[in-house]
């Protein structure tokens, strides 16, 4: 990290999450969070009104905190990173408009960013800056996708995403379904270092031989689901209990099985040899663990930040912001809109 880096200052509210953090280079100085999830956990899910009025209260507090927190003085900040998607739009309509404010109120350029690349971005906080090519695997209640990041700043291919639900919005479906708290996520990884991930078989979505041509990296957990809520109704009705243990684990088998093996194939065939891991769910014990021994079998470096960067944070922006920055990428637009289906390909706007 060299002492010239400009300081960036970083803002995320894709969803219920308010996170603002201070990066300079490739060093954290920062991270504050404010989360409204106890709001929602009752309501069984996020909801979008809630959740942009939360951003709209927690927003100057969680700005004013980090910066009390890094004894930064908010002049001294050299430029200005927010998610402009993909997200909720009343969320990231609150992040994005406080940016701009700022932006505008310093004189500081802004660069409208991608959520899910700053997923993978965020790790450079931790292992330093990614080799000259990359596989990064983003996994979250929102997003499965299979990203090959040659520059993180500026060229980020798309190999594959979810077709439907994505890996953390099926973890919490079937945690609905087996009277879990939301979020589920949490819950079934619990449950299942209790139960045996063999004792049920259930479907890997998009595996076959039919698929491979067309659907080789993406993703479907929507017949998974399915396979799991059929199998409990059937053990129900038969008048058994419903061996909780059993059905999380061989569920997550069946989740992290298909990531697992659709990214290393994906690595194999692009002859990459670091792999990247990031977003909520690869907070996932069973997907951490399978992912480290299928990378140690093909001779992948695996990279997977810490949990507390895995959720929603203010880092993840700022760390994409630097590399930005950094990469002498153009200033975004004040005029620039939020787009709740940001194009994996677009690392800034």
């Amino acid at each position: 990290m060299a002492s010239g880096d400009p300081l960036v200052l970083g803002i995320e509210t894709s969803c219920d999450e308010t996170g603002v953090a201070l990066v300079r280079g490739n060093e954290l100085l920062v991270d504050a969070t404010a989360s409204s999830m106890d709001e929602h956990a009752r309501y069984g899910g996020i909801i979008p009104e809630v959740a942009s009025r939360a951003h709209l209260e927690a927003m100057i507090p969680t700005i004013g905190k980090a910066l009390g927190q890094a004894d930064v003085d908010l002049s001294e900040v050299d430029a200005i990173a927010v998610t402009a998607g993909p997200g909720l739009v009343g969320p990231l309509t609150i992040g994005t408009s406080a940016a701009k404010a700022l932006a505008v109120g310093l004189n500081k350029p802004l660069y409208g960013v991608n959520h899910v690349i700053g997923h993978a971005a965020v790790d450079q906080l931790v292992d330093g800056e990614f080799p000259e090519r990359v596989m990064a695997l983003v996994v979250s209640g929102g997003h499965s996708s299979l990203l090959l990041v040659d520059d993180v700043a500026t060229k980020v291919t798309e190999l594959g995403s979810t077709l439907d639900d994505a890996a953390g919005e099926a973890f919490d479906k079937v945690g609905r379904l087996l009277g879990l708290p939301y979020p589920g996520g949490p819950h079934i990884d619990r449950l299942a270092r209790e139960g045996d991930p063999e004792a049920i078989r259930f479907p890997r979505g998009l595996t076959a031989a039919k698929d491979q041509e067309k659907h080789a990296y993406d993703f479907s957990f929507s017949g998974l689901k399915t396979a799991v809520a059929r199998w409990v109704e059937s053990c129900r009705d038969s008048g058994r209990e419903v061996p909780v243990g059993d059905v999380a684990a061989s569920f997550a088998a069946a989740v992290v099985d298909v990531l697992t093996a659709k990214t290393i194939a994906a690595c194999r065939r692009h002859e990459v040899e670091t792999l990247v891991v990031g977003g909520g769910f690869s907070a996932n014990s069973q997907l951490r663990e399978l992912a480290a021994k299928r990378c140690a079998e093909a001779g992948i470096d695996l990279r997977i930040p810490p949990i507390r960067y895995c959720t929603d944070n203010g880092a993840m922006i700022a760390a994409l912001g630097s590399a930005v920055v950094r990469a002498g990428v153009a200033p975004s637009s004040l005029d620039f809109g939020v787009d709740s289906q940001m194009p994996l390909t677009t690392v800034s706007l």
